[in-house]
This record gives C-alpha cells, sequence and structure tokens, in this order.
C-alpha cells in the first residue's frame, strides 16, 4: 500500500497539468489531443520505474522485465489501468471511430492476436535458451503468474486503446491505413525513448524491441482490431515478465 501511495503521489500533480492542458485544447485539435493522452500514458508508465514497480535489463543484447513481487500492487495497477481506459473512452467520445474492436470474424481476429504473440516472443524463445533465468530477471513464483497475465492485458489494452485505437486511427484517416501501421509502431517506439535513454540506460535494447513489437501490433490492429492487438501486446509482455520464455 505504502508503494502504491508514493506512486501516486509522484504522479497526480502531473496528471492534473496534462488534464488542465487537455481541458483547454479545442476538440477539434485532434492530433494534439491523442498525442497529450499518450504523453499523460508515458508519464503513468515510466513512473513506475524509480519505485522498482517493474525492473527492466538487458543481458547478452536480449531484453528482459519484470513486474513488482507483491501480489497487492500488480492487481491494483491492472484494475487501475483498466479503470482509466474506460475513463478515457468515455470522455473521448468523439474518437469512438478510431476504436475499431474487432476484424470481420473475430475468431479469426483473436487467433491472428495469438499468432501475433506468438511472433513477437519466437526471438527471445530463441535467444533465452542459451541464457540462465537468473540473469535475466530470476524466476517467478507460480501465485503471481494469474496476476501477471491480469496486468499484462489490462495494462497493454490502455497503451493499445491510445497507439492502436486513436492514434492508428487518426494516421489512417490521413495517410492510409498501410503508411498508419509504421507510423503507430513508430511512434510506440518513440514513446520509448525516455525510459531506454534517461529513466534507464538500456538504450537501443528497449528501442528495438519497442519498434519490432509495435509494427507487429500495428499490422494485427489493421485488419483484425483492438481487442487482438491488445492479445498480441499482452500476452508477449506476459511471456516475457514470468520468464517463461
Amino acid at each position: 500500500m505504502d508503494l502504491l501511495l508514493q506512486y501516486s503521489a509522484n504522479i497526480i500533480p502531473g496528471l492534473v497539468l496534462f488534464g488542465l492542458v487537455y481541458y483547454f485544447i479545442p476538440k477539434s485539435e485532434k492530433a494534439v489531443r491523442i498525442l497529450l493522452l499518450i504523453f499523460g500514458f508515458v508519464l503513468i508508465r515510466d513512473a513506475m520505474t524509480p519505485l522498482k514497480m517493474w525492473d527492466l535489463g538487458v543481458t547478452d543484447f536480449v531484453m528482459w522485465l519484470r513486474f513488482s513481487n507483491d501480489l497487492f500492487v500488480v492487481v491494483v495497477l491492472g484494475a487501475t489501468s483498466l479503470l482509466l481506459t474506460l475513463v478515457i473512452i468515455h470522455l473521448n467520445k468523439d474518437f469512438s471511430i478510431y476504436l475499431v474492436w474487432f476484424g470481420v470474424k473475430k475468431g479469426r481476429s483473436l487467433l491472428v492476436g495469438l499468432i501475433g504473440a506468438g511472433v513477437v516472443i519466437l526471438p527471445f524463445a530463441v535467444l533465452n535458451s542459451t541464457i540462465p533465468i537468473e540473469l535475466r530477471g530470476g524466476e517467478v513464483a507460480n501465485h503471481f503468474i494469474l496476476a501477471i497475465l491480469w496486468l499484462g492485458l489490462t495494462g497493454n489494452f490502455l497503451e493499445e486503446v491510445l497507439f492502436r485505437g486513436y492514434l492508428q486511427g487518426y494516421f489512417a484517416e490521413k495517410v492510409g491505413r498501410n503508411k498508419a501501421v509504421f507510423l503507430s509502431g513508430a511512434t510506440f517506439a518513440v514513446g520509448h525513448t525516455f525510459l531506454a535513454i534517461s529513466v534507464t540506460t538500456l538504450g537501443i535494447g528497449i528501442l528495438l524491441f519497442t519498434l519490432y513489437e509495435g509494427l507487429i501490433c500495428a499490422w494485427v490492429r489493421k485488419d483484425h482490431g483492438i481487442i487482438a492487438a491488445t492479445l498480441t501486446h499482452g500476452l508477449a509482455i506476459f511471456f516475457l515478465a514470468t520468464g517463461l520464455v
């Protein structure tokens, strides 16, 4: 609980300022509003790092991550992410045209989302097979597995609504669906530059991973929707954060 209180105290002043600026931006300025929402998310995510709510590292040029070993913190972060996503959707109804949840066939979309997760984690499964788990975050207790799945899906649902929903939808409207895939994926990587360079010193490893993951999620979203992209993103993070690959 103390960790969550400290985290809240750290981010609330920034979020209040974000909210104040957002309130006064004209509704017609869609691009500015979307980018401000993304910057707010970056604040929320990156503020986790100095408090050790998650840990990231690179071993032999391969990125790994682990979440807090406090089960309560992990569950609350997931619930808060889901609630925040629903609030953002509710308050930005004019962006609903960008929220394509599924492709033509829901079952196929879900399957593509699962395949996308496999494509993201495949290189890690190969590369990590030669790296002892002690050198990439250590083992994760079994009773944390479901909580990490919960956070992986709900936390990345927020990220996908912002990047693959609002941003990719906006880009598709302006430059077409194919270019929007690249712009969405590349902007996703850009959104991790502070994490890679100033919040941590892990550098290019995070940028390459997020560009790779972002492009796959954007490609999945193009024809199969945000839910499929969330499966791709959330399950990939789940497997990496649990050390299962």
